[in-house]
């Protein structure tokens, strides 16, 4: 019984019950009094007095029935609720101006801009530094890769007739054979790093995981091409996959995106450009012309980021320098470029099987490296080295491309 009674804020339920959702409007008039304030509460359902007290002692309130009233109770705001959120902390902005440098680790996977309760779990993200995984161009870069996503099903005219005779046909299977293999790689890199960037940065994570899509659609076309009119895969090179290898084990973000992105598709990207302008049918032509454009994306960022990181770390381009060196000894020894793939080139370039033809098969191909060469010293000018470094280092890229 509640003795010298006074009216607290009025909050009449009608006949709704908890069980249908009284609760949303007994906490909203609640919120409308300071702490120790009052509401009184009326209603017609049966079980609403009991479910009522049982509501209010677990949400911390106080609770009683007002005296010469029938199916009417009075609640005291507690401080249950003001107390959840002491010491609780904004995880910075919703926008890329509201990112802070270091973000804890208990802010984990609150969004971004999100009231954050004290004494949730750690998070395990080890990529925690803006100036590690940031790019000013990844909010920019992951709205165009979403706008751009294409369908396989769609975006390809598979019915598209072409008459490509069987040995230029087991030229294009082996390309996209070693196509394949790439994207794979390039699928395995993106993905890895996706899993320790911290959320806080999640224009960095969207960006990543489009480009994760982008290489299992890629991976997803080149197969069906390589399928297409019946024939089995072609050869995988130990080489190959050795090159590929050092890819996987590089830790560090800025490296891997450097080794990746930067110097492997950005090589990729001469490679799409040949296989398009020389491609024996419309399909493997518009699949190696979409996949280009999904390429450039990714080479966009990596550059980005690197240019980022390079403004505040002055020792970034010795790093770069070391990791071309260490990945070009650990495959000093091995073979490069599987001479399958080399040889499928040289037929699709050709066009035919006449010595004066093979000859300028071969020599598209020389220029293909030519052209590779100058978009790795072009991009490695961009970050910073002279041209005559930029000239040595593209030259101890894997002969493997990627």
């Amino acid at each position: 019984m509640i003795h010298g009674h006074r009216s607290g804020a009025p909050l009449d339920l009608g006949f709704l019950g908890f069980e249908r959702g009284a609760h949303l409007l007994v906490r909203r008039s609640l919120r409308e009094v300071p702490i120790g304030g009052r509401v009184t509460v009326t209603g017609g359902d049966p079980a609403l007095g009991v479910h009522l007290r049982a509501w209010a002692r677990r949400e911390g309130h106080g609770f009683a029935t007002v005296p010469d009233r029938t199916a009417t109770w009075e609640l005291v705001r507690g401080s249950a609720e003001a107390d959840r959120w002491a010491g609780a902390e904004r995880a910075g902005g919703p926008g890329p101006e509201g990112i802070v440098a270091r973000p804890p680790a208990h802010w984990g996977l609150a969004a971004r801009g999100a009231l954050v309760e004290a004494g949730g779990p750690e998070g395990r993200f080890d990529l925690d530094d803006r100036d590690v995984v940031w790019a000013d161009l990844a909010p920019r870069l992951y709205a165009h890769a979403a706008a751009a996503q294409w369908d396989p099903a769609t975006a390809v005219d598979w019915d598209a007739s072409a008459d490509v005779p069987a040995d230029v046909e087991s030229a294009v299977v082996q390309v996209m054979t070693y196509l394949v293999e790439n994207e794979q790689a390039a699928l395995v890199v993106p993905a890895g790093l996706l899993a320790r960037v911290h959320p806080h940065f999640r224009e960095v994570q969207q960006l990543l995981a489009v480009q994760a899509a982008d290489e299992a659609r890629h991976m997803d076309v080149f197969t069906r091409r390589a399928l297409l009119h019946g024939g089995e895969m072609g050869t995988s090179s130990a080489g190959g996959r050795s090159s590929l290898a050092t890819l996987l084990a590089e830790p560090d973000f800025s490296l891997a995106s450097f080794l990746l992105s930067v110097l492997g598709e950005g090589s990729f990207l001469a490679l799409l450009a040949f296989l398009e302008r020389h491609a024996p049918d419309p399909v493997t032509a518009q699949i190696t012309r979409l996949a280009r454009v999904d390429e450039a994306r990714h080479v966009a960022f990596g550059v980005a980021h690197l240019e980022h990181q390079g403004r505040r770390d002055p020792s970034l381009r010795g790093k770069l320098r070391t990791a071309i060196e260490r990945r070009h000894d650990a495959l000093v020894d091995t073979a490069g470029l599987n001479a399958d793939v080399f040889d499928a080139l040289v037929v699709l370039a050709a066009g035919s099987w006449t010595p004066a033809a093979i000859a300028g098969g071969h020599d598209a191909v020389q220029e293909l490296h030519h052209a590779m060469d100058d978009g790795r010293r072009q991009r490695l000018a961009r970050l910073g080295f002279p041209p005559d470094e930029a000239a040595e280092l593209s030259a101890l890229h894997t002969r493997n491309f990627m």
